[in-house]
Formats: C-alpha cells, sequence, structure tokens
C-alpha cells in the first residue's frame, strides 16, 4: 500500500509538470491596425509558433493598440500583463538610449546600413533588455523615413513655427533644432491629429502615411529624405518565457528569425510600393532641395553629438563597431 502511494504520488508529479508545459496562452500586444506589414508579420509569427508547438503554447495577437495602446505595450511586458508585445524601439530612449540608435538622423540611410548598425547595436541591446526582464525576439525596420507636410516646404524659414507630429525624442529634438513646434502623437491618433489641425507635418515612412491615408487629411507632400530607418521589436516577458520547456524556446527563436527576415523584405518592399501609393492618391512625391538637405544634415550632426553624450560608452562601442 506504501508503494502504491509513491507511486501514486510520482505519477501526480509527473502530470503536474507535463501539464505546466502543455497549455500556455500568450496575449501579443500590437500597436498597429491589423493591415500594417509589421502586424501581419506578427500575425504570421503567432499562428506559425501556436502550430508548431504541439499545443504547449497558443500566441493569440491583438493589433490596433486594442489590449494596450503602443505607448503601454513595453510597461505590460515587463510587469507581465502581456506575455508578448511589440513596441517601436526608439520610443524607448528613456528605458535605454541605445533603443534609439537607430532614429538617429542621417547615421543609417540605406538598407544594407540599416542590417549593419542592427547587428553593431543587438547585443548591448539584447543584454540591456535581458536586465529588464525581457526576452527579445526580433526586430524589423520601417521603411525610410520622409517629411510631410500639408504645405510646399522651399527653405528653412518655411519649417519655422510649423505644427510637427513628433513620436518619440529624436523627433522631438529634430523639430526644436529646426524651429517647428512638437506635438507628441501615436501612429493610431494621427489622422485625427491633422484633420483637427492639431499638426501639419511629421516624420514618419511612406507606409504610415499610406495606411493612415494621410491624404484625405489636406497632406498634400512628401520629401523623400531617408532620414534614418527605425525598428519595431518584439519582446517576451522573461517569466513567461522560463515557463515554457527548451524544446519551444529553441522553436520560437528560429520563428523569430525567419519573421524578421521576412520583415525586412516587406519592409523593402514598402519603400518602394508605398511611396508610390502616395503619388497615386495625388500627393507630390520628391526630394527636398539642396539647401534644406544640408540643413538636415547639419542638425543631424548635433543629434549624433548629443546622443553620444547620452549613450556613454555603451554607446561609442556601438558606433565604432558600426564604423
Amino acid at each position: 500500500m506504501k508503494l502504491f502511494k509513491i507511486l501514486l504520488s510520482v505519477l501526480f508529479s509527473v502530470i503536474l509538470t507535463a501539464n505546466a508545459f502543455a497549455a500556455e496562452k500568450w496575449d501579443m500586444a500590437l500597436a498597429y491596425g491589423a493591415s500594417n506589414f509589421h502586424s501581419a508579420n506578427a500575425a504570421e509569427f503567432a499562428k506559425n509558433v501556436s502550430e508548431k508547438s504541439g499545443g504547449k503554447l497558443t500566441i493569440v495577437t491583438h493589433p490596433g493598440g486594442s489590449l494596450f495602446k503602443g505607448g503601454e505595450i513595453f510597461r505590460a511586458v515587463r510587469t507581465g500583463q502581456a506575455q508578448i508585445g511589440e513596441r517601436f524601439m526608439s520610443a524607448l530612449g528613456k528605458e535605454d538610449p541605445l533603443l534609439e540608435i537607430d532614429s538617429q538622423p542621417f547615421l543609417a540611410t540605406s538598407y544594407d546600413d540599416a542590417m549593419k548598425l542592427y547587428q553593431a547595436s543587438k547585443p548591448a541591446i539584447i543584454k540591456g533588455l535581458d536586465q529588464k526582464g525581457l526576452v527579445f525576439l526580433y526586430a524589423v525596420p520601417w521603411p525610410a523615413q520622409g517629411l510631410y507636410s500639408k504645405k510646399e516646404i522651399n527653405s528653412v524659414a518655411d519649417l519655422k513655427g510649423l505644427k510637427f507630429r513628433a513620436y518619440n525624442s529624436a523627433t522631438i529634438r529634430m523639430a526644436e533644432l529646426t524651429g517647428m513646434a512638437p506635438t507628441k502623437i501615436e501612429a493610431a491618433e494621427i489622422s485625427q491629429a491633422f484633420s483637427t489641425g492639431a499638426v501639419e507635418s511629421m516624420i514618419t515612412s511612406p507606409t504610415t502615411g499610406k495606411n493612415s491615408k494621410i491624404w484625405e487629411n489636406g497632406v498634400k507632400y512628401f520629401y523623400d529624405i531617408a532620414a534614418w530607418f527605425p525598428k519595431n521589436m518584439i519582446v517576451a516577458h522573461r517569466g513567461s518565457w522560463n515557463k515554457l520547456d527548451k524544446a519551444t524556446q529553441k522553436m520560437i527563436m528560429e520563428e523569430a528569425a525567419v519573421a524578421e527576415k521576412k520583415g525586412w523584405a516587406l519592409s523593402k518592399k514598402g519603400n518602394v510600393a508605398d511611396k508610390k501609393a502616395l503619388a497615386d492618391a495625388g500627393m507630390k512625391v520628391g526630394k527636398v532641395n539642396s539647401a534644406l538637405e544640408s540643413h538636415f544634415k547639419k542638425v543631424g550632426a548635433t543629434m549624433a553629438e548629443e546622443w553620444k553624450k547620452k549613450a556613454g560608452d555603451r554607446g561609442a562601442s556601438v558606433l565604432a563597431a558600426y564604423n
């Protein structure tokens, strides 16, 4: 009888252990609408992981800020309110200055340079996130950032006092250095901000402009300045991650690598197709003149020096690896 009780206890423990790994459910918080290429890519990643986990993990996506708004997602994942989520990296500069390295103006102005900068900064960024209880999975860039405006911009004087939509400390600082008046607005609120006159210009990707149908709100100009290639990253809560067995963790990392590769390809495609969509909608798509280009690059140089001081030795090491 005693032996039977021991065997029963062991069997019960085995069942409990198996169940602990058997059916985890993760809620994935996404800031952008379901049709956005970042969200679509994340949805495919979630689907692939769920299917390949053998029933051990189901990831449910919540696009469009339906679970948490963009500005709330990072904290929600850190605290375990969401097990996994996507966040615009450079909006987190106060958490870690290295997270805004991809939004330093004109530091990386091509996809090749953007990848090189990513590889140079990735180890330090992963380490920083790990210290915050987060597991880094993958990152995907937006297409090159361009300047949108309701009115034509031909000189530095045209920028003065322009009501400008900012989305991180880099865009706020850029506005300040060019004489524009910044207001921080999340992507989901862009259309409303332009339609109400709260802003009349912004720097963002052609994809964001296309998805928000920005031309319907009086925005007539897109200047292709290719200022930087900011990224979205997918991170998971460390406590939730540790509940998974090693095989599932390995599979997730493999699927993350697949999603990252596909995401970069989608971004490159959008960098061309979405500028065409803006033009097809009647917007004037082109370059700024040489005087404005020179002005923006001087502003970028100033911001780079300021960022180096803020990022310290870690930032210097990343820049050395990049250069």
